[in-house]
């Protein structure tokens, strides 16, 4: 992306693809870093995937072996209220990634790191999103089993995704994106 096209929260770098988390200064990158081209070196599972795991095992456990949470049907509102919660981080994740021209994609390379948006308060809020709302649907379908296995896919999201970005973009951003994790907390 070239100066011309730069906008406020966005830090470019010559035309590539994106990383789901993201960050920067308010002027343009001219040049990338040494990073690896082809983006962080995360394993090809789509990170969707983790929690949507976590999720069907969770309600299968559920069906076999009942675990229900209690306090109906406050926590089915609630968890009504987080999953709704969840999906608009993500969707505003995802509108900012696109807004300036990267990708969600983990491995592929990082065209630009964004500061607005779902970015404001996450470095990561299409994980984070994801996070809470499989917290909400855990809460709806009334399964403490869900919510058991939910830091299993929090923590491999973490060590499998994050860690390989954030080492990615540090590489790859510098002092920009020092800058911006120093300000900004990875999940909220």
């Amino acid at each position: 992306m070239s100066a011309n096209r730069h906008t406020e929260g966005l830090h470019s770098s010559p035309p590539s693809a994106g990383v789901g988390e993201a960050a920067a200064s308010a002027r343009p990158r001219e040049t990338p870093g040494p990073a690896d081209p082809a983006g962080a070196r995360v394993i090809f599972i789509p990170p969707p995937l983790y929690f949507g795991v976590a999720l069907a095992a969770g309600a299968l456990l559920h069906r076999f072996v009942p675990a229900p949470i209690g306090g109906r049907p406050a926590t089915a509102v609630l968890g009504a209220l987080l999953l709704a919660g969840g999906l608009a981080l993500v969707v505003s994740g995802v509108v900012g990634v696109v807004r300036h021209r990267t990708t969600i994609v983990p491995h592929h390379a990082v065209a630009a790191l964004v500061t607005s948006g779902g970015y404001r308060i996450s470095r990561n809020p299409m994980y984070t999103g994801l996070a809470v709302a499989s917290l909400g649907a855990g809460l709806l379908i009334g399964s403490w089993w869900v919510l058991v296995l939910l830091p299993f896919a929090v923590a491999a999201i973490r060590l499998l995704v994050i860690a390989p970005e954030e080492r990615y973009l540090t590489e790859r951003f510098g002092t920009a994106y020092a800058d911006y994790r120093s300000s900004v907390r990875r999940w909220l």
